[in-house]
């Protein structure tokens, strides 16, 4: 199993996290995705936010958050604002 600190995006902090609400591998947040991902993270950490979000779908894509589409980018913000609401 792949570290996720190995991921682009995914720092120490982040992946400790992510460890916490159960995803400690990169395996592991490829199979749950960016947006269940950060479901469960804002369970246990209300202040994450949309660019916590980038971060992840990064790291599954294998990208740096900035350069996702704005496409990809827009379908992200979506799914946070609903999350607010």
């Amino acid at each position: 199993m792949a570290e996720l600190t190995s991921m682009r995006n995914i720092g120490k902090e982040m992946a400790n996290k992510l460890a916490s609400v159960g995803i400690d591998s990169a395996e592991k947040l490829i199979d749950t995705g960016a947006e269940q991902a950060f479901l469960k993270l804002k369970e246990a950490y209300p202040r994450v936010c949309l660019v916590h979000l980038y971060a992840l779908e990064g790291a599954v894509a294998g990208v740096e958050f900035n350069a996702l589409s704005e496409g990809r980018k827009k379908e992200l913000k979506e799914f946070s604002d609903f999350m607010k609401s």
